[in-house]
């Protein structure tokens, strides 16, 4: 395996940058609950399944804040039945009725759909049915992926039934991950006639397709794959993440063919710790019109996926990003993804 990026700094070399930043940044007077600067974003990444925010409440935040969309990479139940449109189409209607008594523009809700995010078997038939049912995203596999099982482990239910709910399993040497994570490529590094049927049904359909945790070799090939069919709607999730673990230069050569770097706040996080300076030197280096901010919130120990796009906007303005920019990696670019 490839190895790995630390893009954390320092502290001693980190407030070095921080704080000319956190010291010029004054956006304006916060008055709690409301949060400002989100006018017009649409948060392409966010959780709202059994444990995480609540769909409903954060989509009327989201609509008090002035924000755009959005697009809930999960929703309802994954462990149950799982219909992440029907869940969606249920949020939507309460949401119309409160923003009609409230007066207020609800925001645009849509639902994604991942292949693999029930932890059965991918299938193209289940694919097709959410594309039908107008899922405005779809993930290839994430936290079942064999490169998720080999750089942190997994959920020890998942491999064995009877094991307790907290139970975690180490980092799984390559070896047994390909025996129980989904990995995209056969044994001669060429993409599974599956998936790459996955792959041309999004694009024929032109839904935003984000490629999971895929391992450089599996990033590659797909991106080889999107360039040839000429589809732009591919997106690499927090790029700077353990699973994603791309150099700025790899962002760059991925970028030049059309594929979107997601940056999120779940990279900026105490739990993952990128420093926000690092964050902003790779979008100044790949180009504002390749990239997009999300949350990929909604666990309980980070903010509301509304607060967290607050936080990615102030932190990449007080780097340096301009208004123009902004707009175009939290409203424009998200927008042409999914509308």
């Amino acid at each position: 395996m490839t190895q790995r990026t630390d893009n954390a700094t320092p502290t001693i070399e980190r407030c070095v940058t921080s704080y000319p930043a956190r010291r010029a940044y004054r956006p304006g007077v916060v008055f709690p609950p409301r949060v400002p600067g989100v006018k017009n974003a649409i948060d392409i990444h966010c959780h709202a399944h059994e444990g995480q925010q609540d769909a409903l409440a954060l989509a009327k935040l989201a609509s008090e804040s002035g924000m755009k969309g959005i697009l809930y990479k999960t929703i309802g139940s994954i462990s149950g039945e799982y219909r992440p449109w029907e869940a969606m189409r249920k949020v939507n209607e309460e949401l119309d009725r409160w923003a009609r008594e409230a007066d207020v523009e609800p925001v645009d809700c849509w639902a994604g759909y991942g292949v693999t995010m029930d932890n059965k078997p991918p299938s193209l038939e289940k694919l097709r049915r959410n594309l039908d049912e107008g899922v405005a995203g779809v993930w290839l596999p994430v936290f079942n992926s064999a490169n998720t099982y080999n750089r942190i482990g997994a959920k020890t239910r998942w491999i064995d039934p009877k094991a307790g709910p907290d139970e975690h399993t180490a980092p799984m040497p390559w070896s047994e991950a390909l025996k129980y994570g989904e990995y995209l490529l056969d044994d001669h590094g060429r993409m599974k006639p599956l998936y790459e049927e996955m792959v041309r049904m999004v694009a024929e359909r032109n839904v935003a397709l984000f490629f999971g945790h895929t391992t450089h070799k599996e990033t590659y090939a797909l991106a080889e794959l999107v360039d040839k069919l000429g589809f732009k709607r591919a997106v690499i999730d927090h790029p700077f993440s353990p699973f994603v673990d791309l150099t700025v230069e790899q962002m760059k050569q991925l970028a030049r063919i059309g594929i979107v770097m997601n940056f999120t706040y779940d990279e900026l996080s105490p739990l993952l710790g990128v420093d926000p300076k690092k964050m902003y030197d790779a979008i100044r280096a790949v180009g504002p019109e390749h990239v997009t901010l999300s949350s990929d919130a909604g666990e309980p120990l980070f903010p509301h996926s509304v607060e967290c796009m607050r936080l990615m906007a102030g932190y990449m303005e007080a780097f340096g990003l301009n208004a123009a920019e902004l707009e175009m990696v939290c409203s424009t670019n998200p927008a042409r993804l999914v509308r």
